[in-house]
């Protein structure tokens, strides 16, 4: 057995393993050069498996000459296989063209490592220059595909080979080159990383490598001028100085180059790069501030080498802006050259035009319209001026004495532009038809924005001016149908009704809809046609794109004009669709209080009012309370609303003695406070009671306001509302007191209740005994008082329909009450007294012991009231007509009855002041009528011959 077969891994060891690597090293070099991008994925294997054997053949022993000089070989046939398949596929590129480029560049460093492992080969010359090449240009391709740490390992080893090489004055100028861009590779690479100190140095040092071609000092010089120019973007204060050394290094490089510059091509170049530094030296004054300094450099640029680039003037014009110069600054802008980039010089407008203010919009309307006469300017470049000008940032601007609008000063020079015929031909072709559509967007645009900040004026010109730019076709009558109903908005805005009326007549010719009849409804209001207003809005229903939410946009904008009349129309119209049942965008009780709300402000339109009032009880009625108001507080507050302004406007109606409308409102307040939603509140049910006690109130005074008898099916309904009324009072009364809280009865309530059942009962057949009980039931509960007593009981007595029971029960009750009381109203007690007595004489049937108990009562009252206290005149009547009723027994022979007569009176006279005169003709005729019957009558029997009393007349 051989010792290669007892151990495998010596074989890398011996000369033969090496040259079996070799072979499979070109054997793959071999497919690198039949590699296409087709078949471009099995470069992932095939730089596998070079690096591989590459590792393997570096762990070899020392190579010999032929090996290095057949891995030199090698090297440069990969490395050119690379370079075909670049070539190729740039030309045939492909979308995974940045993967490829990452395995190329994996297979240039594998080339370069073989070349580098083969070290010195004999006959090569220069061995290290080259293998440094193979790196640096590998390092490139790292660079571009931003794997900066693959570069600058690349860079440093190349750096590391040219180490070695002398380079002095009689080197050879393609070394120098070689190692300067070495250099200003690797300086680039370091600055990518942020090594900036390790940058800037590789660029000191190559100030010592430079060589006798002014190439060199141009490079040089324009790789200062990158770093300064990247070091200016950075828009740091601090940054500022930085860049400007850096410039400043170019800018002397360029002048070391011109001065052994012997080509005229070389000059050019360089003093290409040199105006380039003066511009960003220029570029970087002015963003520090220095604006002088930036004249400066302008000046140079021009006198040395009549400078034509477009940067310039707009610089030098910022710089003069700066400075407040604006007259210079127009100058600069006047004075830009033909072929100027648009880019530049609408930033020049836009600089000038924010700087100047309302001085300098006409100077940029005359500098864009010269251009157009200087030079071919497409419709994409005008369309971009007036986004620019529009679109710039700005609201209000010095000049002219006070603060002015920018944006306005934007708009009007906008205006200018865009109608301007030079500016308008630019779109008559069809390949501008992309370009007109954006135009009329920007100007469109630009008019809602000043419409929604109020600038009408401007508005509607901006508006306009967008309709200049709407191709006449068929494709497009509905846009300008829909500019000329928005510029009759703007001129309603301006109430500029004639011209409004003109637009939207020529809308509406154009594409009839809801939208134009909605503004002519508008035109009208504003007119204060409401017949007009009125037609119009009914004449919407016919629009094929109606829906009655228009009609709500109806109601609220005759309410904004306050043409309540028709805002009422409207939305009576809007309720009609309700009752179709279809889905509305408002709630139905919302229309409804909206228009009992609009008629609330004319006192007059109570019957108005009522009729709303009553289709919504209506409504509740078909879809239930909660489908009508809603569900839960929101249901609560709608139902509270209607029945609270129901009471309100009942109430009034009660003061101003409308007693109809007033138990109508009324009637209708107790429907909605009783409406169900949720839980009953007590409060409500309270509600409930006085409105129907109150309704029929205002239904009987309104009976009595018109003198004529209320229908007997009227009668029969009101004891029906009180009959509910009553059931209320009764669950209300079993559960609070009469106290002064949100859920009590007033007292006063209860005794209308009562006033009100006993009137309409009297009224039918068989009513007395009713009202009897009513007298009654009031009398014992705790509502009851006296003064309501009283007037029960001289209704009783003095109406047309008398009720002799209730009113001596009624009268009897109250004096009793008042005379529990313990300071007695003695004027109300004689009234009483009165009559019971007027009740007592006239009642069929009645007795003259019934009246005698009257008179009775009353001495008994009378008896120990201190003088004065019990009404004179009162007092009088009692004692003269108790004495006059002893007249008729007289006449009678009914001698006891008369005497008892003739002594009530005769007593009660003594208790009434003023009397004296009466009271001894009394004592007179007594006398006399003592001596005259009982010495001949026994006065117990009566009887005897008749004699006339003496009469007393008050």
């Amino acid at each position: 057995m051989k010792i290669l077969d007892i151990s495998p891994e010596l074989r890398t060891s011996l000369p033969g393993s090496r040259s079996q690597i070799l072979e499979e090293i070109e054997a793959l070099v071999i497919e690198a050069e039949t590699i296409s991008p087709e078949n471009s994925p099995s470069l992932d294997q095939l730089c596998s498996k070079i690096q591989n054997n590459h590792s393997r053949l570096n762990s070899a022993s020392p190579l010999s000459k032929s090996e290095k000089l057949q891995i030199w070989k090698l090297s440069y046939r990969l490395w050119n296989a690379c370079v075909d398949l670049s070539n190729y596929t740039g030309i045939h590129s492909s979308g995974n063209g940045v993967k490829i480029s990452e395995q190329q560049a994996k297979l240039r460093q594998i080339s370069a490592d073989l070349l580098f492992l083969a070290g010195d080969v004999t006959g090569i010359p220069s061995p290290s220059l080259k293998s440094a090449s193979f790196f640096y240009k590998t390092g490139l391709i790292w660079h571009d595909l931003k794997k900066f740490d693959l570069a600058a390992s690349c860079f440093e080893r190349a750096t590391d080979l040219t180490a070695k090489i002398d380079v002095d004055q009689n080197s050879d100028g393609g070394e120098r080159k070689f190692l300067l861009d070495l250099n200003l590779a690797r300086s680039r690479t370091a600055w990518e990383v942020s090594e900036r100190n390790l940058a800037l140095t590789l660029l000191n040092r190559s100030k010592n490598i430079l060589f006798g071609s002014p190439k060199s000092y141009r490079a040089l010089a324009n790789q200062y001028l990158m770093f300064g120019k990247l070091m200016l973007s950075n828009k740091l204060e601090s940054a500022i100085k930085d860049s400007l050394k850096l410039m400043n290094e170019a800018l002397d490089l360029c002048e070391k180059g011109l001065r052994i510059s012997r080509r005229s091509d070389e000059s050019l170049t360089l003093k290409a790069l040199r105006s380039k530094s003066l511009r960003f030296i220029a570029a970087a004054h002015l963003q520090g501030g220095e604006f002088e300094s930036v004249l400066k450099c302008i000046k140079v640029l021009r006198e040395g080498d009549g400078d034509q680039h477009p940067a310039s003037p707009v610089l030098a014009m910022n710089a003069w802006l700066a400075l407040g110069r604006h007259r210079e600054a127009e100058k600069e802008l006047r004075g830009m050259v033909v072929d100027i980039p648009e880019g530049i010089w609408l930033s020049a407008i836009e600089a000038y035009f924010q700087a100047a203010g309302v001085a300098g919009a006409e100077t940029v309307k005359e500098v864009f319209l010269g251009l157009l006469g200087r030079c071919h300017v497409s419709a994409g470049v005008a369309v971009r001026v007036v986004h620019r000008i529009i679109g710039s940032g700005g609201s209000a601007i010095g000049g002219g004495g006070g603060g002015i609008d920018w944006s306005l000063v934007r708009a009007k020079v906008v205006a200018e532009l865009v109608s301007d015929d030079r500016v308008m031909a630019l779109f008559n072709s069809e390949e501008a038809a992309k370009e007109k559509t954006t135009m009329h967007a920007l100007l469109w645009n630009c008019g809602a924005d000043h419409f929604r900040s109020k600038k009408y004026e401007i508005s509607a010109e901006m508006f306009e001016k967008s309709m200049l730019y709407i191709p006449y076709n068929e494709e497009n009558i509905m846009l300008r149908a829909k500019g000329f109903r928005v510029l009759c908005l703007c001129h309603l805005c301006l109430s500029l009704l004639d011209q409004a009326q003109e637009f939207i007549d020529e809308a509406e010719k154009l594409q009839p809809n809801v939208a134009c009849a909605l503004l002519k409804f508008k035109v009208y209001l504003q007119k204060k046609d409401e017949n007009g207003a009125i037609k119009q809005m009914q004449s919407m229903a016919s629009c094929p794109d109606f829906t009655p939410e228009f009609l709500s946009l109806s109601a609220h904008e005759a309410i904004a004009c306050q043409s309540l009349p028709v805002a009422v129309e409207s939305l009576t119209n809007l309720l009609n669709f309700y009752s179709l049942g279809k889905s509305m965008p408002t709630p139905e009780v919302v229309v409804l209080r909206t228009l009992v709300t609009i008629l609330s402000q004319e006192p007059t339109n109570e019957k108005e009012i009522l009729k709303f009032a009553k289709q919504a009880k209506k409504r509740i009625c078909e879809l239930g309370p909660e489908s009508f108001f809603g569900k839960g507080e929101v249901g609560r507050r709608e139902k509270n609303w209607f029945a609270v302004n129901s009471w309100n406007i009942g109430t009034r109606a009660g003061k101003e003695n409308k007693f109809e409308i007033c138990a109508e409102f009324l009637e209708s307040a107790a429907e909605f406070y009783g409406a169900s939603i949720d839980d009953e509140v007590e409060e409500e049910i309270t509600m409930v009671c006085k409105s129907l006690i109150l309704s029929v109130s205002a239904t009987i005074a309104a009976e009595k306001s018109r003198n004529s008898p209320l229908p007997e099916s009227d009668v029969k309904r009101a004891i029906a509302l009180l009959d509910r009324a009553g059931k209320i009072l009764t669950k209300i009364s079993s559960k609070v007191q009469m106290v002064d809280n949100g859920a009590a009865i007033e007292p006063m309530i209860f005794f209308i209740h009562t006033f009100n059942a006993y009137d309409l009962r009297g009224r039918l057949e068989n009513g007395a005994t009713q009202q009897l009980q009513l007298v009654k039931s009031f009398a014992s509960s705790k509502a009851c008082t006296p003064e309501y007593l009283l007037q029960i009981g001289l209704c009783a007595s003095q109406s047309p329909r008398p009720n002799p029971e209730a009113a001596n029960f009624a009268l009897n009750a109250c004096l009793s009450s008042l005379l529990a009381s313990p300071s007695p109203d003695y004027k109300t007690i004689a009234l009483i007294i009165r009559k019971l007595i007027m009740l007592a004489g006239f009642s069929m049937g009645d007795t003259d012991d019934e009246v005698y108990s009257v008179y009775k009562q009353a001495f008994r009252i009378m008896v120990g009231l201190k003088e004065g206290e019990y009404p004179m005149e009162e007092g009088k009547w009692l004692a003269t007509t108790a004495w006059n009723r002893a007249a008729m027994p007289v006449r009678l022979g009914q001698i006891a009855i008369a005497r008892r007569w003739i002594n009530i009176g005769l007593e009660l006279g003594g208790h009434v002041k003023g009397m004296e005169g009466y009271r001894e003709c009394m004592e007179e005729f007594v006398s006399g009528f003592d001596e005259k019957f009982y010495g001949h009558v026994d006065k117990d029997t009566g009887g005897g011959n008749s004699s006339s009393a003496t009469q007393l007349v008050l």
